[in-house]
């Protein structure tokens, strides 16, 4: 009796694997968990090589199936939003410290990779604010040299793309759950606080001011070069914000007015570019952006600098804003995809960031990411596909070749006011507030960000928030 239970009882392991066999089961399990080619194996050579062609390069999927009645709505959308990448593009060039000719290269070929590599239809790529900060205060603090300067951040620009692509490749995606959804909120509205902040120079028609940005130093320069007050800059500037900030409330009462909103930048720097010229701005003590040059992009690939006495600089803001690209970018192309009971694969979209970042840094462009603004107009604007990303993408190639000197008369506060009105958008104190009565921790850790980003910087305040959340 007990020897038949024993019998019953005996479990049959299997013949022993050798470890070439169960390294390469581990690696394809880490690597390909959901594994396409699965279902192949019976397959033709050449079906399983164009399933695997579209499985890297997801435009070889949705182009052969691509119709013309899309294309209708992806013209309209993609012309949409290069309207709101243009003057959005010279505002974050600005506060990044570099060329605006720059902030509107990072328009033209960052879009037609991410359409290549992409698989969301709805994300509209382009830079953001927050990255542009960091990237100023992470290595501009240090570098008096204006090339050199550019050079770096082309750099930057390389490591975050090299950073986002080995993240993809390696399915290290979780990554990104460390910035849980509180570190999000108080990160992005510190940010919110001290470029609004950093943006009353233009505003206030300052001439000297501080290159640091935490909330101290910023309230002192201004204390300080008080004198210095531009009385027809803040008049113009209040209107200008009065007026973008009036578009919002628009879209925010009628949403299918959406493109009283994606346009209301564009109207501001037409407006302002206007008045610059026939007033004669610059005599009236009114900056200017200043000349841009007609052209695509430069080759830049012979800039990136890896010299060990400057390399460090470069290789920590890729890092940071390589990360927070990744969380933000993911997070709004799931958000969208849900909405629409789609699904994106977070490691392929990894992948497809890094390409057009590394790409965008051998192309004179900087950061690139899914900014929500951009995105929000793209799906209101009815995108079908990434096809908009292209429309986007000649559009800018258009205003590259033949219309960018028209923007040279743009004034700084018109830059100011469309820069702060995006940013009032960030402080997200209803969030906060809701944190509060629901999940005392999470709250605890959106303010750690907040008042890190705002008070240290904005790299400290990140970590202590992301060391928070740890166990």
């Amino acid at each position: 009796m007990t020897t038949g239970t024993e019998e019953s009882r005996s479990v049959n392991f299997g013949p022993p694997r050798s470890f070439g066999t169960v390294l390469k089961s581990k690696l394809k399990e880490t690597l390909f968990p959901d594994d396409p080619f699965h279902q192949l194996k019976n397959e033709p050579l050449g079906r399983r090589f164009l399933i695997a062609l579209q499985y890297f390069i997801p435009i070889f999927e949705w182009l052969p199936k691509y119709t013309l009645s899309f294309f209708k709505y992806d013209l309209l959308a993609g012309i949409t939003i290069a309207s709101l990448a243009i003057p959005q593009g010279i505002s974050y060039a600005n506060l990044a410290r570099l060329p605006p000719v720059i902030g509107l290269y990072s328009s033209f070929v960052p879009p037609l990779v991410y359409a290549i590599f992409g698989s969301s239809k709805h994300l509209a790529v382009g830079t953001v604010a927050a990255c542009s900060l960091l990237i100023a205060e992470t290595i501009g603090e240090s570098i008096k040299d204006q090339e050199l300067y550019i050079s770096l951040v082309f750099t930057a620009t390389f490591f975050a793309g090299l950073f986002q692509t080995a993240l993809g490749f390696l399915r290290l995606g979780i990554l990104v759950d460390f910035l849980a959804h509180s570190t999000i909120t108080g990160f992005m509205g510190g940010t919110a606080v001290l470029i609004c902040l950093q943006q009353m120079k233009g505003l206030l028609g300052l001439k000297n001011f501080t290159k640091h940005t935490g909330v101290v130093a910023v309230l002192k320069a201004i204390h300080e070069n008080r004198h210095e007050f531009n009385w027809k800059c803040a008049v113009i500037g209040v209107m200008f914000l009065i007026f973008l900030q009036f578009t919002r409330f628009v879209k925010k009462k009628k949403p299918k007015l959406f493109w009283v909103s994606a346009i209301g930048p564009m109207a501001v720097v037409v407006a302002g570019c206007l008045f610059a010229y026939f007033a004669h701005a610059e005599k009236h003590g009114i900056a200017i952006v200043g000349p841009l040059k007609k052209g695509i992009n430069e080759p830049s690939a012979n800039r990136l600098i890896f010299d060990r006495k400057y390399i460090y600089g470069p290789v920590k803001a890729g890092l940071i804003t390589g990360l927070i690209a990744l969380a933000e970018g993911i997070a709004i192309g799931r958000s969208f995809a849900i909405a629409t009971n789609e699904q994106i694969d977070g490691n392929k979209e990894m992948v497809a960031y890094g390409l057009m970042n590394i790409i965008g840094s051998m192309t004179s462009c900087y950061l690139t990411t899914g900014p929500f603004s951009k995105t929000a107009v793209n799906v209101n604007a009815g995108c079908k596909s990434p096809m908009s990303n292209v429309v986007q993408a000649v559009c800018m190639m258009m205003v590259l070749l033949f219309l960018a000197p028209l923007f040279s008369y743009t004034p700084q506060v018109a830059l100011s006011a469309i820069i702060i009105s995006a940013m009032l958008g960030l402080i997200k104190y209803k969030k906060a507030y809701y944190l509060f009565k629901t999940d005392k921790f999470d709250f605890v850790i959106c303010m750690s960000a907040f008042f890190g980003v705002s008070f240290i910087s904005m790299d400290v305040g990140l970590m202590i928030s992301v060391r928070s959340t740890m166990p």
